[in-house]
């Protein structure tokens, strides 16, 4: 089955995307498609980009530009970026012909979901996050059907919603967590915090880790992916450490392959509530520490809410962090029980065949078949 894809801007928007397509290429009951028949269409320079060359699908870039946020002068300049992505997918589409295409939001996915309709491809959209962002409210409109992971996100799409789940890598699942901690030279049998701030990392986060992190070396082996940004500034606070300490310190600026034993490893996580959270963290059973970003609109609020609510995390604001970071950290370290029972909570939100799901929608809607 001929297939192409888009989304991008963030990991969240890529991820589940390739754990969909990666359960469609291992359907051989159906032998829906292969890696070679899948096209991903990204931005020139998105970190989607980055992220499919490290896979086996094909990857081709057009222009585009974001609305939200943009002044009156840039929003004109993401219009007319916008239109000529919308060509030059076209042209694409003309030439691989694809029998669905699959779209995960974000700004980077309208050019080729406007090409789809004009060629009349039928579009698969999925929502990670808990609300849909405005890229999502307006292809939703010609969308055959869209996927959510969340029951309560069904409400937005009515009759064309189908509630899949949030698809996740199946090493998530497979990874033995003693496997994980030797991958990353870590010890059984001391506690492990993972700290992630999003594919750019969270300058916050990383401040107030930086400012606790002797204190917190104390009490628990450290892997921290900074981003980019910070990742000189932490590579340098490492080095003034003790020698005991800094052995327990594992800095990165990024983490591809290496992010899934980094999760499964984890004994407690602190990160921003981006869609990602709410399939990693309940597949590996990870307690948390969520603070969503404050730029983001509402969705970080309300996927961290929704891990809250559940007992699965517990919510920090980011203006806050400096003074409730550390003893948060601290209080959970110290109460054994009380993260056993959130790794429950987060394990009880897990769908392990979300993927499976998706790809199936996906193989519907190039059949024709009707959305009971």
């Amino acid at each position: 089955m001929r297939t192409m894809v888009t989304g991008g801007g963030t990991g969240g928007h890529v991820y589940p995307a390739l754990s969909a397509l990666d359960a469609l290429v291992a359907d051989e009951a159906h032998a829906a498609a292969r890696a070679s028949d899948i096209l991903w269409v990204g931005s020139v320079d998105g970190v989607e980009r980055d992220i499919l060359g490290r896979t086996a699908y094909a990857y081709a870039a057009v222009s585009t530009g974001p609305l939200r946020g943009a002044n009156p002068l840039q929003a004109l300049r993401s219009v007319a970026q916008i239109a000529r992505g919308t060509r030059e997918a076209l042209a694409l589409v003309e030439r691989w012909k694809p029998e669905a295409v699959l779209a995960t939001g974000g700004y980077v996915s309208v050019p080729l979901a406007l090409a789809a309709r004009l060629r009349h491809v039928p579009l698969l959209l999925y929502l990670p996050d808990m609300e849909p962002g405005l890229a999502v409210k307006l292809l939703a409109r010609i969308a055959a059907r869209v996927a959510v992971s969340f029951e309560p996100a069904a409400a937005f799409f009515g009759r064309k919603a189908v509630v899949t789940g949030y698809p996740v890598r199946q090493a998530l699942f497979d990874t033995d967590r003693r496997d994980a901690r030797q991958q990353l030279a870590l010890a059984e049998d001391e506690p492990v915090v993972l700290v992630m701030g999003g594919s750019r990392g969270a300058r916050s986060i990383n401040q107030a880790v930086q400012a606790g992190l002797t204190t917190l070396l104390a009490r628990a082996q450290l892997v921290h992916v900074t981003g980019p940004l910070d990742f000189d500034a932490l590579r340098q606070a490492q080095q003034t450490l003790p020698a005991e300490l800094a052995a327990r310190y594992h800095v990165y600026a990024y983490l591809h392959e290496e992010m899934v034993p980094a999760l499964v490893a984890a004994d407690l996580v602190i990160a921003r509530s981006g869609a990602a959270t709410l399939g990693e963290l309940p597949a590996v059973g990870a307690p948390a520490i969520l603070v969503p970003y404050p730029y983001a609109g509402q969705h970080q609020r309300l996927n961290a809410a929704y891990l809250a609510d559940a007992g699965a995390a517990v919510v920090l604001e980011d203006e806050h962090l400096g003074e409730e970071l550390l003893p948060t950290l601290l209080r959970l370290l110290d109460d054994p029980a009380t993260l056993s029972q959130m790794s429950a909570a987060a394990r009880a939100k897990s769908v392990p065949d979300a993927a499976r799901r998706i790809a199936q929608e996906l193989v519907a809607i190039a059949r024709g078949e009707e959305h009971d």
